[in-house]
């Protein structure tokens, strides 16, 4: 008898139909000794129990995944079938002709709900940590000082910052905001705030700044608008357009005033208008300041116009009430509406146990609303209360 080199295919029992050597994915050239050039089974010695050999090409870069070839004993008598090509019997399959599967090559739903790719991120978790390691576009934001933490708890947020590539969608922007002025420490501040900020168009965003300095804002004071609201950017040219209009008509402010205010507190711009029209009304209705006087109060304390309503109320009334505080004197200092309501309670009832709750300039030991709130506790207590520190902190423990 004589070596041959023979092609054996394995039939796999249940998924893979018996076809001739031209159909089949992969086969395995090996030699063997045959009986004879005619014969086409032979018997192998009975492998151990349970004994698998298996063998698997994968390609990650394709779709050859598919092609894989289950040795498994078929019978009893553990036989292999030799499998000839019908048109040239005897002869060997060149392996070296066989060509792999073409990345584009079509492949049935069967094929592909069978296959079996290890992904290259997490495919769900609670955290955008667990995605950092895969990403560069998470692992650069780290690097700038994004708050992850703070923008995974808001809905979509995070899976629409895993869809961004770095140099095409993320970097382009952050030139951006450092051209318009944002200091390299405070991009990671302005991204945390407003991510979103990432996915507007470049020339939309262009055009918001270019339309806030035609309005005579200088180009420092637009940095530090855009750094500390940074969703003033998000905001069309049309709506900035028609907020500085709003503003400029309902507090009856110049334009140069009305720039200083919006400087000054930014988020008036990108914020909702039912607080500023709601406050201005209490201001005027019910705590009976005058136009003049709202104007004044809103240049010096512009946080007046967003301020809670209900602790706006809560201090005037206290001042002008339970300390007899005329509206005037009030507008003289209209930083007393923006204190703690508690700092302004314990320090006049600590003056009015002292006897010295005087809050007339007309009258000698005269204490001014400034000299009331503004100061520390040390300062109020030595020139002000003319006591000590731990008498003050006696008489809280009494409140």
């Amino acid at each position: 008898m004589s070596t041959k080199m023979a092609v054996f295919c394995v039939r796999r029992t249940l998924l893979l139909p018996f076809k001739s050597c031209t159909q089949v994915r992969l086969c395995c050239t090996f030699p063997t000794r045959l009986p004879s050039p005619s014969c086409t089974t032979w018997t192998t010695s009975r492998p151990p129990p349970g004994h698998i050999l298996t063998q698997q090409s994968r390609s990650y870069s394709d779709v050859t995944a598919r092609h894989q070839v289950d040795y498994l004993p078929t019978t009893d008598a553990h036989q292999l079938t030799l499998i000839e090509d019908a048109g040239q019997p005897n002869t060997s399959l060149d392996l070296d002709a066989w060509s792999a599967p073409r990345a584009l090559e079509e492949i049935s739903e069967e094929e592909a709900a069978t296959m079996l790719l290890p992904p290259a991120i997490p495919p769900a978790s609670a955290s955008l940590q667990d995605y950092v390691d895969h990403s560069e576009t998470l692992t650069k934001l780290v690097q700038l000082g994004v708050h992850l933490w703070r923008l995974q708890q808001r809905p979509h947020v995070g899976s629409m910052l895993l869809r961004l590539d770095f140099h095409s969608h993320v970097a382009p922007r952050l030139l951006f905001l450092k051209e318009t002025g944002v200091e390299d420490s405070r991009l990671g501040h302005v991204v945390s705030l407003n991510p979103f900020i990432l996915t507007e168009d470049l020339d939309k965003l262009r055009a918001r700044v270019h339309y806030l300095r035609s309005k005579k804002f200088p180009a420092e004071e637009v940095a530090s608008m855009v750094s500390r609201a940074p969703y003033l950017l998000n905001f069309s040219v049309e709506r900035l357009d028609n907020r500085l209009g709003f503003y400029q008509q309902h507090l009856g402010l110049s334009a140069a005033h009305t720039r200083q205010i919006l400087a000054r507190l930014p988020r008036l711009l990108c914020g909702s208008l039912e607080p500023v029209k709601e406050n201005l009304k209490v201001c005027e209705l019910e705590l009976g300041f005058k136009t003049k006087e709202i104007q004044h109060i809103v240049l010096v304390v512009p946080k007046v116009l967003t301020a809670n309503k209900r602790k706006l109320t809560q201090i005037f009334h206290f001042v002008h009430n339970t300390m007899k505080v005329p509206h005037h004197l009030i507008v003289k200092f209209p930083q007393v509406l923006n204190s703690k309501f508690l700092r302004v309670r314990e320090r006049h009832l600590f003056l009015q146990y002292l006897g010295k709750d005087q809050y007339d300039p007309a009258q000698a030991n005269y204490v001014s609303l400034q000299r009331l709130v503004s100061p520390p506790d040390q300062v109020f207590c030595t020139e002000v209360a003319q006591a000590t520190l731990g008498d003050f902190g006696l008489f809280q423990k009494t409140l």
